[in-house]
């Protein structure tokens, strides 16, 4: 699997400036351009998974995961999206995009948000609850090689089996490793079953610690479990 995410530039395309409040708890707007290599705005995009373009935000700790789908203007190139930070600290922005005519590729920048800020730990968790919903990441990484990781979705002890398509699959998993955020997208196994078991292939290019983040829809809402699990 490869690894992208790192760079603000393929020399094809650039990630252009974020504009977004500056502070933590201000409301407002994030907005960027990607431009192309004679430095124009790109405006036509392909769609992948439903959407022309996929933003991926996480602070640098790894709390405060969102993966959002902004608006385009077609005329200017321009995408936007009401946006308010959680909480101060550095935050990766990635941008997982397609230009027509042109090759998948995820672009990242770096965003400074003011205030107290409180970084958290990341140590080593395979279960994750959220609104009631219990999912176990079963599996392990490891450093170039394939593997298989299952994500197991239980609420109050019963398996869910009424999980609702997002993007086109069950559940989306991306992964990002710690320290540089080297950011890896990893796409549902295709089993036709809406749960309670999501299957993915996985591969750790190396050794380390990873951040991992699954996004599921039930009950017409997108929920998202985080994970960290360690590859030899």
């Amino acid at each position: 699997m490869n690894v992208n995410g790192t760079a603000l530039s393929t020399g094809e395309v650039q990630f252009g400036v974020v504009h977004a409040p500056a502070t933590a708890g201000e409301g407002g707007e994030l907005s960027f351009t990607v431009a192309a290599a004679d430095g124009q705005p790109v405006t036509k995009y392909e769609e992948a998974h439903g959407k022309q373009l996929h933003l991926i935000v996480v602070r640098n700790d790894g709390a405060y995961f969102r993966h959002r789908h902004p608006v385009l203007d077609p005329e200017t190139g321009v995408w936007t999206i009401p946006w308010t930070w959680e909480a101060a600290g550095t935050y990766r922005v990635f941008t997982d995009l397609t230009p027509a005519g042109g090759e998948s590729v995820t672009l990242s920048r770096t965003v400074e948000v003011a205030g107290d800020y409180q970084p958290q730990a990341a140590e080593p968790v395979a279960t994750s609850v959220v609104d009631g919903y219990e999912v176990a990441l079963e599996g392990t990484l490891t450093a170039g090689a394939g593997t298989l990781l299952t994500a197991r979705v239980t609420r109050d002890g019963r398996p869910v089996t009424d999980l609702e398509p997002y993007l086109g699959s069950f559940g989306h998993l991306v992964a990002l490793r710690q320290g540089d955020l080297a950011y890896l997208h990893i796409h549902a196994l295709d089993d036709g079953k809406p749960g309670p078991e999501i299957r993915f292939h996985a591969e750790a290019p190396t050794a380390g610690r990873y951040l991992l983040y699954l996004d599921f829809q039930a009950e017409g809402v997108v929920r998202t479990a985080a994970f960290v699990l360690d590859a030899a």
